[in-house]
């Protein structure tokens, strides 16, 4: 029975590196764009890594329960992974689900106030809920710490409209 024991975590420690592999590979898929290449080989992975950037994979594809379900698991395990609050925000956010998406994401700040796109999401939550001022400031921290993000061009035109 010793034996048989040995004999399996010397598997899963063989498997290890394969595991870690298929992460990267999931991430890399994902960077790249190949989301529906990426759900699988994420799926397929163990961790929260994983589970984070397959929440971020499903709201890119539009599936935004699922998304939020994954995120979740990611961010039980770390409550403040970048990838997995964003996701989160995010599928939250595309769901409707504001006033949820303000209390998790705020959450996700108090604990770790450089979360730029926490700040992103909470910003589109209160622009949708038409709270200006708040928004204002969400959308200027996310400046602040990302000012060569993507959505930064957007961001300052939008801003810059309301002055």
């Amino acid at each position: 029975m010793k034996r048989l024991g040995w004999l399996v975590a010397i598997a899963v420690a063989a498997s290890a590196p394969a595991l870690a592999q298929d992460v990267q590979q999931g991430i890399a898929l994902y960077n790249q764009g190949k989301f529906a290449e990426a759900e699988p080989v994420l799926r397929a992975a163990a961790g929260t890594e994983a589970s984070a950037y397959l929440a971020a994979t499903l709201v890119r594809v539009g599936r935004y329960a699922e998304a939020e379900a994954q995120a979740n698991a990611a961010l039980a395990a770390d409550p403040v992974h970048p990838v997995a609050v964003a996701a989160l925000g995010e599928a939250l956010v595309l769901q409707e689900k504001l006033d949820d998406a303000v209390a998790r994401l705020s959450a996700a700040l108090a604990a770790k106030p450089d979360l730029a796109y926490a700040y992103y999401w909470r910003g589109q939550a209160y622009q949708r809920n038409k709270q200006i001022a708040r928004m204002v400031e969400d959308y200027q921290n996310f400046l602040k710490l990302r000012p060569d993000a993507p959505e930064a061009p957007a961001i300052k035109v939008l801003l810059s409209g309301l002055s």
